[in-house]
């Protein structure tokens, strides 16, 4: 054989490592091989908390990204205190370039001077249409008003600007319903391509997972699957069954993966899963498991499925709201990496995920926005933008 032939063919010839290596310059690719490995790659404050202004305190984080490849930021801005009651506005900040910067922050929703007032939420993208949906409770505590319900506000323009609130109370049948806190889904797959989920919670009492359902694109909603509290309506107990706040994933096959607060440590000081194969239509409890490597201490974690690798983010502490770490499944959930990313050491509690998709570019990266803070988890609002092969 001629030499040049044998140095040209050595030349071409890849180790296993090396393969892998330039394979993961295709991030889909990276991920099926398991070489996920994330790293924090920059973050920012959107929102602190202490008085400035009209807010004593920004709670309960969520971001979503729009059909239009934005990235849309909301938060409860409570007017007067930190207390779950009490008046509050609905903040948002927007970002067109990847997260890269934020536009100022503007209040879409203002509740006024209710004793109880509204409660965030969950944001949810028609793909198909183009619209944002973002849905909240009204007086979710019941405390000296009239007005209850479940609201929505829509924009058509990429989170520019908002319809004024809607009841839907009255289309769901129930009376106190408290969407997420986090995002809804679009379903991409069968059973019901193209229908809006959104999942939540009741109240302590009539607690448990309710998931509402659109397939008419947000135009109208009513009440789909539920994994009702035991027992159901009445006063509870430490250890009782009580599934809470709540994030649903699609997974490849179509199934949506519900992962909710064990609100009464019920089991374990984990995280509860349930898993429906209709489409949300049902949350059958066969399908219940409790994930003991999830621990959890009672808030409301971000969980995401991205390139067929689902990630889930919360304070990784069995008992107090610290310790804010990222992990990753090859499995859909059904086991996770020994190895995790801690994004923040100190306090920290709700935090909510979200991905853009528009390239390839766009694949390499998650986000996470998160309550955060040194002494109290209550002191900001921080977003994360994770590289997830920035660690290779």
């Amino acid at each position: 054989m001629d030499a040049s032939v044998g140095r040209r063919r050595e030349a071409l010839s890849f180790s296993p490592g090396t393969l892998a290596l330039v394979l993961c310059l295709v991030p889909a690719v990276c991920a099926q091989l398991g070489k996920v490995r994330p790293l924090v790659f920059e973050e920012q404050l959107l929102w602190v908390s202490g008085g400035a202004g009209s807010v004593n305190t920004y709670r309960v984080p969520i971001v979503i990204s729009t059909p239009a490849g934005s990235l849309l930021a909301f938060a409860e801005a409570r007017k007067d205190s930190p207390s779950d009651s009490g008046a509050k506005f609905i903040a948002v900040r927007r970002s067109t370039d990847r997260g890269a910067t934020w536009s100022p922050s503007s209040f879409i929703v203002d509740d006024g001077a209710r004793a109880d007032g509204l409660n965030l939420g969950a944001a949810v993208a028609d793909r198909e249409r183009g619209l944002v949906f973002l849905l909240y409770s009204l007086c979710f505590h019941g405390n000296g008003c009239r007005d209850t319900g479940t609201m929505v506000v829509r924009s058509g323009d990429d989170g520019l600007s908002w319809s004024r609130p809607r009841n839907i109370t009255a289309q769901l049948g129930v009376r106190a319903f408290a969407p997420g806190p986090g995002y809804g889904i679009q379903k991409r797959l069968p059973p019901a391509r193209g229908r809006l989920v959104v999942c939540g919670h009741g109240t302590i009492v009539g607690d448990g997972v309710f998931c509402v359902l659109s397939d008419d694109h947000g135009a109208t909603w009513r009440s789909g699957g539920a994994l009702k509290s035991i027992p159901y309506g009445q006063p509870k107990r430490p250890g009782d069954f009580i599934p809470d706040e709540c994030q649903p994933f699609e997974l490849p096959d179509g199934s949506v993966v519900v992962n909710a607060r064990n609100q009464n440590r019920y089991h374990c000081e984990c995280r509860m899963v349930v898993t429906s194969g209709d489409g949300c239509e049902t949350l059958p409890l066969e399908t219940l498991r409790f994930d003991e490597a999830l621990v959890d201490p009672t808030v409301a974690a971000g969980a995401l499925e991205k390139d067929g690798v689902v990630f889930f983010v919360n304070p990784a502490d069995r008992k107090d709201r610290v310790n804010l770490t990222l992990r990753w499944s090859f499995t859909n959930g059904t086991s996770w990496e020994p190895e995790t990313v801690r994004v923040w050491d100190g306090p920290s509690a709700y935090s909510s995920m979200t991905s853009l998709d528009r390239t390839v570019e766009d694949r390499k990266y998650v986000y996470v926005i998160y309550e955060k803070g040194h002494q109290s988890a209550y002191e900001s609002i921080s977003i994360a933008k994770i590289h997830l092969y920035g660690g290779l």
